[in-house]
């Protein structure tokens, strides 16, 4: 009978190489590295979430557009529709990562939305959460 294993990348294995780097781009070194895919993973998913549509060269499609939520009223309605909508681009250019659970919490008060998003890497088993503040 055959068994599923959870799979790593010899990258992953190697502790003291650099996969790429992440945020903020102010570190002391002026690039932040990541050491493993799960950090990787994590600061291409808020990279992507931050873009704009169309403010990336040769790539239009690319941005999760989250700055706009702020114009919009987010109620019960449009929640779904959002929520199908990032489901949708996030599977489209993140095969690897699958979603789990995304939350808004609006604060009118402060006019911030903190958008919550639980996904996990298929194939190693790893669960992690993004938390975007949004003034």
């Amino acid at each position: 009978m055959a068994r599923i294993i959870d799979n790593k990348f010899p990258i992953d294995l190697t502790p003291s190489v650099a996969v790429g780097y992440g945020f903020p781009l102010d570190g002391p070194a002026v690039f932040l590295p990541t050491f493993t895919t799960r950090e990787q993973t994590k600061a291409n998913l808020l990279n992507y979430l931050l873009t704009n549509k169309g403010e990336r060269v040769f790539n239009p499609l690319f941005g999760g557009d989250l700055r706009n939520l702020l114009f919009e009223g987010i109620i019960e309605s449009t929640q779904s529709e959002l929520l199908l909508m990032i489901q949708d681009q996030i599977g489209q250019f993140f095969p690897t990562v699958q979603i789990e659970d995304i939350k808004f919490e609006n604060d009118e008060d402060r006019n911030t939305i903190n958008f919550i998003l639980t996904y996990q890497i298929v194939n190693f088993g790893v669960t992690d959460t993004l938390n975007i503040e949004l003034q």
